[in-house]
């Protein structure tokens, strides 16, 4: 089966990390969790316990963010990628600079040295110049940059609804199989990618 390694830090968004890992359990994917400090206070802020214990269930493996030695920390570790949602600026900066200083951090190395997919949903408004500099940064050493922006002419009914169809868009970038987020239609309707 393949492997997910999903990571989520610091910035607003919590409900982007479930809905990725929901999205990639319907899709049969095994999950590895990071989740960094900041991205704990986050969960508990924006989420609920129901919803930090789903994310835990998910996963067939949760790693402590301080375990820099853990399996996924090394390229001979059996990962189709890894997407880290939401993305603070911080762990960007991190990212793009290969600043492996936690779990997390060293788990993305790692997919951008095995040229493996590194989906970001990075997370700030608005940006500075450094925000965008970081972007470019980690883009040009591979890593996929896709701010959690709503398909609004998709007409989603609900914020659930956007966030869902956000995830599909994040784990389709993986290349796991068929693409499963809905796609524009120049009917106005949409329709399965």
């Amino acid at each position: 089966m393949t492997r997910v390694v999903l990571g989520v830090s610091g910035a607003s968004g919590a409900q982007l990390a479930l809905a990725c890992a929901r999205d990639l359990a319907r899709r049969g994917a095994l999950l590895d969790l990071v989740v960094s400090t900041g991205g704990e206070r986050t969960l508990e802020l924006e989420g609920s316990e129901d919803a930090r214990s789903e994310l835990s269930a998910l996963a067939v493996r949760e790693h402590p963010i301080a375990d820099v030695g853990a399996e996924i920390a090394s390229g001979s570790s059996a990962v189709a990628g890894m997407i880290v949602a939401p993305c603070s600026m911080r762990t960007l900066g991190a990212i793009a600079h290969g600043l492996d200083d936690n779990l997390l951090t060293r788990a993305a190395s790692v997919q951008l040295k095995e040229r493996r997919p590194l989906v970001l949903l990075v997370r700030e408004a608005p940006l500075s110049l450094i925000h965008l500099r970081n972007m470019v940064q980690a883009t040009e050493a591979g890593a996929i940059i896709l701010p959690p922006v709503p398909a609004f002419y998709l007409h989603p009914v609900s914020l659930a609804d956007a966030v869902a169809q956000i995830a599909a868009r994040a784990v389709d970038l993986l290349r796991l199989g068929e693409a499963q987020a809905r796609a524009w239609s120049p009917q106005g309707s949409a329709s399965r990618a």
